[in-house]
C-alpha cells in the first residue's frame, strides 16, 4: 500500500483541478538512475496502463506499474512547502539509502 499525507492529497487534486490535458490520477513510477541506484517519476495520467494497480486515497486515484510496486510497497508520499522549496518527499522503508534531493534512492 502506498499512502498519501493530507497535503499531498490536496496538491494532486489541485495539479488535476488545473491540468490543461485531461487527468484522472497520478501515476508513480519507479526507474533506475538518479544519483542513488533508482528515482521516481511523477505526472498526471488520465487512466491505468493495463499493467497499472489503481490505488484511490482520499479521492486521488494513483497508477503504480507492476515493476514499480515492490520498491513502493509501504512508502508514505507528502507535500512540503519549505524555503529550499516545495515538492513532494518519499519516506520509503523499502530504501537502504537515499540521496539528499529526495528524488532518489538505493
Amino acid at each position: 500500500m502506498i499512502n498519501l499525507t493530507n497535503s499531498a492529497v490536496n496538491a494532486v487534486k489541485g495539479a488535476i483541478s488545473t491540468s490543461p490535458q485531461p487527468a484522472s490520477g497520478l501515476r508513480i513510477t519507479v526507474e533506475a538512475g538518479g544519483c542513488a541506484g533508482f528515482k521516481y517519476m511523477m505526472g498526471l495520467a488520465d487512466e491505468p496502463k493495463p499493467d497499472d494497480t489503481v490505488i484511490e486515497h482520499d479521492g486521488v486515484k494513483l497508477f503504480v506499474d507492476n515493476r514499480s510496486h515492490e520498491h513502493l510497497a509501504g512508502t508514505t508520499i507528502d507535500f512540503v512547502v519549505a524555503l529550499e522549496g516545495s515538492g513532494f518527499r518519499f519516506d520509503n522503508p523499502n530504501a537502504r539509502s537515499s540521496c539528499s534531493c529526495g528524488k532518489s534512492f538505493g
